[in-house]
């Protein structure tokens, strides 16, 4: 059995050359091999295309190399919890991609995987789909992604043996799988590095045929910490909460559901386990509990897509991103919940983008909205200067096309039948009167 070298993460640095194409492995810092990128952030290795779900958090992980100027590129998915890759990526002075998650996740797999690239659903029509290829397979329109590699994978990996075979913590396998295929040098920092031998083959997530050098860093809490929550907090009223409680009513026993930030994140706190709903993230886990009410962080607790704490209920099962929106484009998620900045009458949703403010991140929205069985959108009716959101036709950038099954506004419940805007239910302190001054969008009544 061949045995990796193991290197400084100075000496891993070292390995990067001007101009490469760097994959960084985690989810927000969860995963991420922090120690090796904080090392490269020190060198004066300019040049850089940095390929990571997200551009780490402020002067954290990539965002020092952001900070340094050392990136010409950034390619990601979410890059809107770091500011100051937003603001460099606005004003131009880096070149981004921005892609769906699961796109993102994908194109990594096939690319390690020798595939050239692949057709997805995902995306079609909208701005994101601009410049690309695109078909109608199968009576769907699907947008061709080439396959993605790169010149280094730096990873992050729980523990690994002196053959470089992998083990992978929760939900820290999220991009790290990938990545670990997908480059031509593998550098993987791991917390232990034992024996041949010591890892159970049947626990052995990445094969040490991947690997090239470890890296052993000294964990600490800080490290796996989530200051890049969005969604921790939460503002919790009457008629947020209504709202939840309406999505939820929504739910069937057996559901697997996957919930979005914002008010759809106030519906895990509703569900009891009788209901036997199975909740579902897309950084990696099925069958996610509540948040941990020991105030530990991410060292000791997997993290949901809002980069939270949660907790693993009994079969509960890890998976990597690129498996989690598998299941997810295959039609395996029963109901997506998410939240909306614009619905139309036909059903329209647009939900990750808004011009000229500082948002520049689509995460996995698009995937879910086109994959889901069924989708629930949660949205206030009007913006705060009282403008309907219930539109006839959407006016900021699209998500996905005739995807909402249900609208849920603090004023009223609607439905899309035979593809018709529907009002099926006035929820409490509104009126039919309201709804009808406050609704932009043409629509019929079924009341009860």
């Amino acid at each position: 059995m061949k045995k990796v070298p193991q290197i400084t993460a100075k000496e891993a640095a070292a390995l990067v050359k001007d101009g490469d194409v760097i994959l960084g492995g985690g989810f927000g810092m969860t995963g991420s091999p922090v120690d090796i990128i904080h090392a490269l952030a020190e060198t004066k290795t300019k040049d850089l295309t940095f390929i990571a779900n997200n551009v780490g958090e402020p002067n954290m992980g990539g965002g020092r190399l952001l900070n340094n100027g050392q990136l010409k590129k950034m390619i990601g998915s979410f890059f809107t919890s770091n500011p100051e890759a937003v603001k460099a990526a606005q004003s131009r002075t880096i070149e981004y991609e921005l892609l769906p998650q699961g796109t993102l996740a994908e194109a990594i797999r096939a690319g390690g995987a020798g595939i050239g690239g692949f057709y997805t659903p995902t995306s079609a029509g909208t701005l994101i789909a601009e410049g690309r290829e695109t078909k109608i397979i199968n009576g769907v329109e699907q947008v061709f992604i080439e396959g993605i590699r790169g010149n280094i994978a730096i990873i992050r990996a729980w523990k690994a043996d002196t053959a470089g075979n992998l083990q992978y913590r929760m939900t820290e396998q999220n991009f790290n799988r990938a990545m670990a295929t997908a480059a031509d040098i593998v550098i993987a920092e791991v917390q232990e590095i034992v024996p041949v031998g010591d890892i159970d083959p049947n626990q052995i997530h990445t094969p040490g045929c991947f690997v090239d050098y470890l890296v052993q860093k000294t964990l600490s809490e800080k490290d796996l910490g989530t200051s890049a929550s969005v969604g921790s907090s939460k503002v919790i009223d009457e008629k947020r909460m209504n709202m939840a409680k309406r999505a939820f009513a929504e739910l069937n026993k057996g559901d697997v559901v996957n919930l979005g930030i914002g008010i759809p994140t106030l519906v895990a706190d509703l569900i009891k386990p009788k209901d036997s709903i199975i909740l579902h993230t897309e950084n990696g886990m099925l069958g996610v509990g509540p948040e941990p009410v020991d105030g530990r962080g991410a060292m000791f607790y997997p993290v949901n897509a809002g980069k939270v704490p949660v907790t693993a209920l009994p079969g509960s099962s890890y998976f990597d991103s690129a498996d989690s929106f598998a299941m997810i484009r295959g039609g395996h998620i029963d109901v997506a919940i998410m939240g909306g900045l614009e619905v139309d009458a036909s059903g329209n949703l647009a939900n990750w983008s808004v011009p000229g403010k500082p948002l520049l991140g689509v995460g996995g929205a698009m995937d879910l909205a086109s994959g889901a069985k069924k989708l629930i959108i949660t949205l206030s009716h009007t913006d705060r200067s009282g403008t309907s959101k219930v539109v006839n036709k959407c006016t900021l950038p699209i998500t996905d096309y005739n995807c909402v099954d249900i609208l849920i506004t603090e004023l009223a419940v609607f439905k899309f039948i035979d593809g018709q805007l529907t009002l099926i239910e006035i929820l409490p302190g509104s009126s039919l009167e309201e709804i009808r001054a406050k609704t932009e969008a043409k629509f019929i009544e079924k009341l009860n």
